[in-house]
């Protein structure tokens, strides 16, 4: 159960800075109708106001008028955050938005801190923590597919399925502790098969979470592409034919590139992110040692390599870097590409045939791209999984195990008990029934001020 938590009033823009036709500063707090008053004219107005409504008036600073303005209030605890909030749309501008706060902070408010508001809606009960990640999640969302499932998880469905288990859980614990009360009677008062059934959908729904964690990534910050090869196979020179304009290098200097460029674009609603590395060789330049050791751990961390082959060399010259790409890379998704057709005598039997000088088949590539980036969201679920989640689901499935090994094997109740009620604590720190300051931390830190 979450406590209440008795706050100072704060304040914040709650608007991107800069200039605009309208900025919106939130005041949340139980003391936020005592300071606005104390700035707000038309006060017969404010005397009156009802929750959910918007009044329009002027922000004063002693008699000289800041701005004009309208303002909504909602009472506690009808609000985002639980608590009284009010919410100014004055004129957009860093001067004016920069008056009125230092107006509200001279009369009591304190400024807020990134995500607070959200935080407070937390600690009021308004969200659970699935909930505020959603929240999080659809303010850096880049994708439209990955705005949809965050919106899922902000509405609930998760949460509510989530619940229903655990509720079973703590059932089917409580039964089992009760039975070693009758224990020289034999009494059962829940059926072991019944019992492996519910642990079991419980273990199928946190494998079916964690399975999407990669998918969740990819909505989250984008599908990533590493471009890999040789040196002037034409690397960089690709990397710029996608983008349709001059971003790399292009040299016939072997070693030019030496750390990677990352660039982004959006291809059928989703973000792609390609990396431009430097070319896989043996050196003894530092400089380049260090570039190449970066090359490793980004095609480690992408979604899916182009290893660029220079045809004009012969089909087969990066056979072996393929063949070692793809031992030490299983799991990412690996795509040969034959460069410099325009060049070359012969038409490729592998790979995808391109030229990255004229552009030749990079509409394809763009297309076989997009396919595999929206083939990698499949298996997506009703929560965007993060690296939190994920070790939570692993670690509550392994309780799940112990307590479903221990029915097994005839385990004293109490055991298989503390087995599933562990299990049903880590699933509750999923959306918040359980948590520590560090954790929250660790989240809001995400959160921009404001929200």
């Amino acid at each position: 159960m979450i406590i209440k938590h008795k706050l100072r009033t704060i304040a914040a823009i709650a608007t991107p800075p800069g200039i605009s036709g309208l900025a919106v500063v939130r005041i949340s707090g139980d003391d936020a109708i005592d300071i606005i008053s104390k700035c707000f004219r038309d006060k017969s107005k404010l005397e009156n106001i009802q929750s959910h409504t918007i009044i329009y008036g002027k922000i004063y600073e002693n008699d000289r008028m800041v701005d004009t303005v309208t303002l909504s209030y909602f009472k506690a605890p009808n609000s985002y955050t639980g608590e009284n909030v009010i919410e100014i749309a004055c004129h957009g501008g860093l001067i004016i938005v920069n008056e009125i706060l230092d107006l509200l902070y001279n009369l009591g408010a304190i400024p807020a801190q990134p995500g607070e508001f959200t935080k407070r809606a937390f600690l009021n009960g308004k969200l659970d923590l699935a909930q505020v990640e959603a929240v999080a999640d659809i303010i850096h969302a880049v994708s439209v597919p990955g705005t949809r499932t965050a919106a899922r998880q902000l509405k609930g469905d998760f949460t509510s399925r989530l619940q229903k288990l655990r509720l079973q859980l703590l059932d089917i614990s409580g039964l089992l502790e009760l039975e070693l009360d009758f224990a020289e009677e034999g009494v059962a008062f829940v059926e072991r098969n019944k019992i492996i059934e519910l642990i079991d959908s419980t273990i199928e729904f946190c494998r079916d979470l964690y399975n999407s964690y990669r998918a969740s990534e990819v909505l989250r910050s984008g599908f990533k592409v590493a471009i890999a090869g040789f040196p002037n196979s034409g690397k960089s020179t690709l990397f710029n034919s996608i983008l349709g304009r001059r971003r790399a290098i292009v040299s016939e200097i072997a070693g030019t590139t030496r750390d990677y460029i990352e660039e982004s674009l959006f291809i059928d609603g989703l973000k792609i992110i390609f990396t431009d590395t430097a070319g896989l060789r043996e050196t003894e330049d530092v400089i380049e040692i260090e570039g190449i050791r970066l090359v490793n751990e980004i095609l480690e961390n992408a979604d899916m390599i182009l290893v660029i082959n220079d045809l004009t060399y012969g089909e087969n010259h990066s056979e072996n870097l393929v063949k070692e790409i793809s031992e030490k890379y299983p799991s990412n998704e690996i795509l040969l590409l034959q460069n410099k057709v325009d060049l070359a005598n012969i038409q490729p039997n592998s790979g995808l045939a391109i030229s990255a000088e004229l552009g030749t088949g990079i509409d394809l590539l763009k297309r076989v791209i997009s396919e595999k980036a929206s083939k990698s969201i499949e298996r997506i679920s009703d929560i965007l999984i993060n690296r939190r989640h994920y070790d939570l689901l692993i670690e509550a499935e392994r309780s799940l195990n112990d307590a479903r090994n221990g029915l097994e094997n005839g385990m004293e109740n109490e055991l298989i008990a503390i087995d599933l009620r562990k299990a049903t604590k880590i699933l509750g720190e999923l959306t918040g029934e359980s948590w520590n300051e560090e954790v929250l931390d660790r989240i809001f830190s995400s959160f921009c001020i404001g929200k």
